[in-house]
């Protein structure tokens, strides 16, 4: 394979994730047709410190930008990005990139709004470029385990979906708490992830309903003395009902306002059995659940050479490494076709944007309708604030 050049956009938490559980590990595997060659953030200290840590074991050490147009006007053998900034930049630096022929991987949510996100996908296809969605978490064995139990029909057809996220978090999380960069709260931020599991393994939501509120606003910057307070402007509750193609019907809550008392429930219900992503594999009649370790070996067992080399390739079990992986491969092969896509990406999006506009509207949504940008009542001032048309 010929070598790959890459730049890193955002040296933030999430791309030191990228570095030292994705490229990281592949070099390590001996997995070396790429080579990192710039790290980009408006943070000079972090750009600088995620180059430094990334000579350790590249032996080469990325130049430092701290401007997306600068690296674009001097990186021109560049071909493959990865994304990993707030949400409200993420299409305006994305589409840049791909405008100059680079290949990109992306953090999820794909973007702040649904508008947004089609300017990515329209900028990815009229280049032939890669556009591949950072969703990992679909990628974990286990995950992959449940999804082949559900295939293989264990569980039955599935019926029922509860997923139930009750927590508090106090503490102040920078951009995430402010809507104009964020785009939502955890319903987004995370939720996209859960939706995308939920996609996965049940198949599309078809229609939305659901109402949302913000308890309370107050986050502090020194949770534990409870100083430097600062009014949060993201939702801290929602409670969605969810209607699957194929019948199945999901609850779904996500609160970060729920004091002493923690829930978290993630469960699949089917006509014979259920999925229990805290606890196993459960079957009628039978006293004991299917332990994930086991179920994860069973799936294991039953994939052919080929099946293991493209969920697993080089054996690796790292999610993150699968992900940067598959996006290499892609680059080098010019293939844009990848597993969460562009395309795949918007889907999961538009079931959490879906749940904003449902709440807005005090109404059910077709996701067929945010999709196609036909109700945008929670996302018209944050394409107005962004000028995003």
């Amino acid at each position: 394979m010929s070598e790959l050049e890459v730049a890193l956009i955002g040296c933030g938490g999430m791309m030191g994730a990228h570095v030292h559980r994705g490229f990281k590990p592949l070099w390590e595997k001996g997995f070396r047709p790429f080579r990192i060659v710039a790290c980009v953030d408006l943070n000079p200290n972090a750009a600088q410190k995620m180059a430094e840590e990334i000579a350790q074991w590249q032996g080469t050490k990325p130049k430092v930008y701290t401007d997306v147009g600068e690296f674009l006007a001097h990186e021109t053998s560049v071909t493959a990005v990865d994304i990993s900034l707030p949400h409200h930049e993420h299409h305006t630096v994305a589409v840049a990139c791909l405008e100059a022929g680079k290949n990109v991987l992306i953090e999820k949510p794909l973007a702040i709004t649904m508008r947004a996100g089609r300017k990515i996908i329209d900028a990815a296809k009229s280049k032939g470029l890669v556009l591949s969605v950072a969703e990992n978490y679909r990628r974990e064995v286990h995950q992959r385990a449940i999804n082949w139990a559900i295939r293989k029909g264990m569980i039955g057809e599935p019926k029922q979906v509860y997923w139930v996220d009750v927590f508090e978090r106090r503490w102040y999380w920078g951009w995430r708490d402010h809507l104009e960069f964020a785009g939502g709260g955890w319903t987004l931020d995370g939720g996209v992830h859960f939706a995308d599991l939920m996609r996965y393994h049940v198949g599309e939501v078809v229609e939305v309903s659901a109402q949302m509120a913000n308890f309370n606003p107050v986050r502090f910057r020194k949770v534990n003395e409870h100083e430097e307070p600062i009014t949060a402007t993201i939702e801290d509750t929602t409670q969605a009902l969810l209607k699957f193609e194929n019948g199945a019907l999901g609850v779904w809550v996500e609160a970060i306002t729920a004091p002493a008392r923690q829930i978290g429930t993630r469960v699949i219900y089917g006509t014979e059995g259920a999925v229990d992503m805290n606890a196993g594999l459960f079957l009628r009649g039978h006293n004991e659940p299917v332990q994930f370790a086991q179920l994860a070996e069973n799936f294991l067992a039953s994939l052919n050479d080929e099946e293991k080399e493209r969920l697993f390739p080089l054996g690796i079990m790292n999610d993150i490494a699968q992900e940067v992986h598959e996006f290499i491969v892609a680059c080098l092969k010019g293939d844009p076709n990848v597993e969460v896509d562009g395309e795949e990406g918007y889907k999961s999006q538009a079931v959490c944007m879906a749940i904003y506009e449902a709440a807005t509207l005090k109404q059910t949504i077709s996701v067929a309708d945010v999709m196609a940008l036909r109700v945008e009542a929670y996302q018209r001032p944050l394409n107005e604030r962004w000028q995003i048309l």
